[in-house]
C-alpha cells in the first residue's frame, strides 16, 4: 500500500514539476520579448540614412502637398513606454506585436530622424498597400504584412541593396527566379508591384509553413531559413525570435523590431505630428497587353504623357524598352489613357520608327560594362554624362546607397566590355566598327577623341548608334 502512495506521489510530483517548467518557460518568453535590449544594433538598410531617391521621386517633386486636416510639425512627441505598449496591443494583427528598447529605437528612428520619409512612404501607401492587401488576401495571409516593403525597399520599386536585393520587397534574382520572376538586363519582375508582391506573398507563406510562427518567416525572409535554422540550434532548439535574438546575423536581429515599429508608425503617424505627403500617383490604373517591340518614350510622346509616370507605373521594364516581339508583356496605364492608346497604336508603332528600332536593339543576354578609375574631381553625375547614363543606373550597377565616391577607385559603368580607366587615348584606328553595347561615350573614351568631334566626323545629329556601324575616328 505504501509503496503504491510513494509511486503516486512521484508521479504527481513529476506531472507538477512539467506543468512548473512549462509555465516558467512561458513566462520566460513573454518576459524576455518585453524586456530584451541591444546595445550594438545594427540598423536596417533602408533606414540608414533619409532616402534621397524615394524623396526626389517624380510624383513627390511635381505634385505634393499635405493635407490640410492633418495638424504637422517638424517636432516629434516622445510617450511613456506604457502608451506605445497600449497602442501597440489594439492594433487588429494577428501577428505578435511586443514592445521593447529595440522596438523603441526603431519607433524613435521613423518618429525622429525619418519623418519626411514617413511622409512620403505614407503618400505612396495609398498606391501600394492595396496591390501587397490583394496579392495577402489571394493567399490568405495576415494583412499586417503589407508593411514589410516599407522596411526592405521604404516602398521604392526600383530600389537595390548591397547585395543585390532588388524592388519593393528586395528579392535575390537567385530567389526571384526560383519564384517564377524574369529578371534579365530588359525587364526585372522583382521591380513590377504586383509579380514581386504576388512571389513575395507565396515565399512568405513557404516560410511560415517551415516554422509555424510570423517572426521566424519574417526573419527568415530577410536572412534565410538555413540562418534561422543555425540559431535555433545555437539557443538549444528554442523556435521563438527573440529566444534566438543573439544568434541571428547582426543585420536580421533588427528586422522584426522594425516591422513592429513600421506597424505602429504606420497606424499613430498623426500622433507623431506627422502627415501623408499627398503623392499624386494614379491610383485608377490598368493594363493592356503588348505584342509587339516598344519603348516608353514612343507611348510618351504620342499620348503626350510625362515618360516620368509611365516608369513609375512600369518599372520593370529597366531601358523603357518592352520586348513584346519576344512574348506578350503587359502596360500600366492610367485608365484614362487605356482607349487613348489604344485608338493610337498604330501611331506610336511608327511615331520615330527607324530611331527607337536603333535604340530597342539592346539584347539581354549581350549588354557588357567596363570599369572606369575614379579621378580627383570626379563625382557620379560627370561620370554618368562622360559614360551617356544615368546617376540612379551608376548607383544601381554597384550597389551604391549615395552618391559618395572616392577618387582612385573603380565603379562599373555600362559599354563594351573595355576597362575605361585605361582607355586614355592611345588608339590609332581610322574606324571602329560598332559592338554590342558601345556607346559614342565609350568609343570617343577609347580612342582619346571627344564625343562631339565624333559625331562631326560621322555627320551624326544624336548619340545614336547601331551594331555593325563603322566611324570614322578622328585623329587627336
Amino acid at each position: 500500500m505504501r509503496k503504491i502512495i510513494f509511486i503516486t506521489f512521484i508521479l504527481i510530483s513529476s506531472m507538477l514539476n512539467t506543468v512548473l517548467a512549462q509555465s516558467v518557460d512561458s513566462l520566460s518568453v513573454v518576459t524576455l520579448k518585453d524586456t530584451i535590449s541591444d546595445n550594438n544594433l545594427v540598423i536596417i538598410e533602408s533606414l540608414e540614412s533619409e532616402n534621397d531617391s524615394i524623396l526626389s521621386n517624380w510624383y513627390l517633386q511635381k505634385f505634393t502637398n499635405i493635407d490640410s486636416s492633418c495638424i504637422t510639425s517638424s517636432h516629434n512627441v516622445d510617450f511613456p513606454d506604457s502608451v506605445y505598449i497600449d497602442r501597440l496591443s489594439k492594433l487588429p494583427t494577428l501577428i505578435d506585436m511586443p514592445y521593447n528598447s529595440i522596438v523603441k529605437q526603431y519607433i524613435s528612428l521613423y518618429a525622429e530622424n525619418r519623418r519626411k520619409l514617413v511622409e512620403s512612404m505614407l503618400g505612396f501607401g495609398n498606391y501600394y498597400f492595396p496591390i501587397f492587401e490583394e496579392a495577402l488576401e489571394k493567399e490568405e495571409l495576415p494583412l499586417e504584412l503589407k508593411y514589410m516593403p516599407v522596411i526592405e525597399s521604404a516602398l521604392r520599386p526600383n530600389a537595390v541593396s548591397r547585395v543585390g536585393a532588388a524592388g519593393l520587397w528586395q528579392i535575390m534574382p537567385k530567389t526571384a527566379k526560383s519564384l517564377g520572376l524574369e529578371v534579365n538586363s530588359l525587364v526585372d519582375d522583382r521591380r513590377s508591384p504586383i509579380k514581386s508582391s504576388e512571389a513575395a506573398v507565396k515565399y512568405l507563406k513557404e516560410l511560415y509553413n517551415i516554422y509555424n510562427d510570423w517572426s521566424l518567416a519574417i526573419a527568415a525572409y530577410n536572412c534565410g531559413p538555413g540562418n534561422v535554422n543555425k540559431a535555433i540550434v545555437r539557443s538549444g532548439g528554442k523556435r521563438d525570435f527573440w529566444g534566438i535574438y543573439h544568434h541571428l546575423p547582426r543585420e536580421t536581429r533588427g528586422y522584426v523590431p522594425a516591422f513592429i515599429a513600421a506597424n505602429y508608425i504606420m497606424n499613430y503617424y498623426e500622433e507623431h505630428n506627422i502627415c501623408p505627403v499627398a503623392a499624386e500617383i494614379p491610383l485608377a490604373t490598368d493594363t493592356i497587353i503588348i505584342n509587339e517591340r516598344i519603348n516608353l518614350q514612343q507611348i510618351s510622346a504620342v499620348l503626350n504623357t510625362p515618360i516620368e509616370m509611365l516608369r513609375e507605373l512600369n518599372p520593370q521594364y529597366r531601358n523603357d524598352i518592352i520586348p513584346g516581339n519576344i512574348k506578350p508583356y503587359h502596360l500600366r496605364l492610367p485608365v484614362q489613357l487605356i482607349y487613348a492608346y489604344i485608338n493610337s497604336q498604330d501611331s506610336i508603332s511608327k511615331y520615330r520608327q527607324e530611331y527607337f528600332a536603333r535604340q530597342n536593339t539592346i539584347e539581354p543576354a549581350k549588354l557588357e560594362y567596363g570599369y572606369h578609375k575614379i579621378r580627383n574631381g570626379e563625382s557620379l553625375s560627370t561620370i554618368a554624362r562622360k559614360y551617356h547614363t544615368t546617376v540612379s543606373k551608376l548607383k544601381e550597377l554597384n550597389g551604391l546607397k549615395n552618391s559618395n565616391i572616392r577618387a582612385g577607385k573603380s565603379i562599373k559603368v555600362p559599354g563594351a566590355g573595355i576597362s575605361y580607366s585605361s582607355a586614355s587615348g592611345t588608339g590609332t584606328a581610322k574606324s571602329h566598327k560598332v559592338k554590342s553595347g558601345d556607346t559614342l561615350g565609350s568609343i570617343a573614351s577609347r580612342y582619346g577623341v571627344s564625343v562631339s568631334r565624333l559625331k562631326s566626323a560621322n555627320g551624326l545629329n544624336s548619340n545614336l548608334i547601331r551594331v555593325g556601324q563603322v566611324l570614322k575616328i578622328p585623329s587627336k
